[in-house]
């Protein structure tokens, strides 16, 4: 090949162009730690269940995944970071119903849009919810409840307002008539002894911190918000059998990414999550042993965990309503 002063001049002239092509073009992804932002503090469900995605993530990455905690504004300051993170796949977001579906309904100016700024990698598991009871409540079935509820009004603990289980509690007392006063405490952990005492006469929780109660015989569960019972527990109705037709309820986690991440680092994200969370693998033991229901394989895909998502706003924004709750 003969070359010309026009070659050497198009070749130079190419050169510049070089530094402008995105990373993706000469590494292959991830070329560096992936880091997984949990928008609460330590300790908490999503703490323990985010720092278990991100080990079998980066077992099947072959790459470092850091675990951040970012808290605040109820997930929110965590959400917003991830949101306006680069969409590269290097920062994402342990998601779960605060951040993603019930911010929204709560505050106006949120800083970001969990619809448009966020994309769905996929479901890991959830928790369903459970109502317990204070040892000092006869009823042992939630039929029973609803019952003794009318003839005389309960007192059922909760998170906080605005909070999962908050809402689960508004859908229960709509589907079922009962005569509940909601009273929110903040956090899960700080309304436990008030239900041992008998203070509150009961408490509509995650079903992983229930069962502790439960088995410990401090308290009593009278069903759990799922669509079958707890290999855990399984003499334990759900809701359902309780007559609270087609009744679930959860708190879930999962993984999202900044809105406009290649879909090709997605899928690679997604891929490495559904390897990790085989049935029978010791995540999967895990997370079965503390009480959740791992995702399914439609659910652990973009395209299902959007899905759910779009599903359990619908009932987040019910449940907003029937509480009165309005953004602020």
């Amino acid at each position: 090949m003969t070359i010309t002063r026009r070659t050497v001049l198009a070749g130079l002239g190419a050169i510049p162009a070089i530094g402008l092509l995105p990373r993706a073009a000469f590494a292959a992804f991830p070329d560096h730690p992936v880091h997984l932002i949990v928008p609460f503090a330590a300790g908490g469900n999503a703490d323990i269940v985010g720092r278990l995605v991100g080990d079998v993530m980066g077992k099947a990455l072959k790459q470092t995944v850091v675990v951040e905690n970012r808290g605040g504004a109820g997930g929110g300051v965590g959400a917003q970071a991830v949101a306006k993170a680069d969409p590269d796949g290097y920062t994402l977001l342990v998601a779960s119903n605060g951040p993603m579906t019930i911010n929204p309904l709560m505050h106006k100016n949120l800083g970001y849009d969990p619809e448009k700024d966020l994309a769905a990698v996929a479901l890991s598991s959830y928790v369903p919810h459970a109502l317990i009871l204070s040892n000092k409540i006869t009823a042992k079935t939630i039929p029973e409840f609803i019952e003794q509820s009318k003839k005389t009004p309960m007192t059922i603990a909760t998170s906080g307002i605005g909070s999962a289980s908050h809402m689960t509690l508004e859908r229960f007392k709509a589907a079922t008539g009962a005569h509940i006063t909601h009273v929110p405490y903040r956090g899960g952990g700080a309304m436990m002894p008030d239900l041992i005492s008998g203070t509150v006469n009961g408490a509509m929780t995650e079903f992983s911190t229930a069962l502790q109660l439960h088995k410990g015989g401090k308290a009593h569960i009278a069903g759990i918000a799922a669509t079958k019972r707890s290999k855990l527990a399984p003499d334990i109705p759900t809701f359902i059998e309780g007559g609270v037709k087609n009744f679930t309820a959860q708190s879930y986690i999962g993984i999202v990414a900044p809105a406009k991440t290649p879909p090709a680092i997605i899928a690679q994200l997604q891929k490495a999550i559904a390897a990790g969370l085989q049935p029978g693998s010791p995540a999967v033991t895990r997370l079965e042993g503390l009480g959740a229901e791992i995702a399914t394989p439609e659910q652990m895909t973009s395209a299902g965990f959007a899905a759910f998502i779009k599903a359990d706003f619908a009932n987040m924004k019910e449940a907003a309503k029937l509480a009165g709750i309005e953004p602020k």
